[in-house]
């Protein structure tokens, strides 16, 4: 099952996809990246997780546009322990290095503490 998530202009920032031969979620984040879209988006693919019983998330951000360090304090404090409660155990995030985003992410895989994350910058080691 897949489902996308479209940013009051009507462009797509988030594609979820329920992965049942691999029993994870993979997630495609995309574009200029709001507060209101990453919480959207942050909790809409930990909803998929509990449902589906998975631990493991495949979360894309190559394709993100700029840094999403306003999101930050919420991302680590608020979302990260109730998605640790939800299951998640195991998070992949693919990152494009030397940009905007990618410093937002070493951020983020820095100070994260709830579950085990690794940074990668391909597809198939993260997979």
């Amino acid at each position: 099952m897949v489902k996308e998530y479209k940013s009051a202009l009507g462009k797509v920032y988030l594609t979820i996809e329920t992965d049942t031969e691999n029993r994870w979620i993979f997630t495609d984040w995309q574009g200029y990246l709001t507060a209101e879209n990453i919480k959207v988006g942050a909790k809409a693919y930990v909803d998929a997780l509990a449902k589906a019983g998975f631990s493991c998330v495949l979360n894309d951000t190559r394709s993100v546009r700029g840094p999403w360090d306003h999101s930050m304090e919420w991302v680590l404090n608020e979302w990260a322990p109730s998605a640790a409660r939800a299951g998640l155990r195991y998070f992949a995030m693919i990152t494009t290095p030397e940009t905007l985003a990618d410093s937002s992410n070493a951020t983020f895989y820095a100070q994260l503490t709830a579950f085990e994350a690794q940074l990668f910058d391909n597809m198939a080691d993260a997979r």
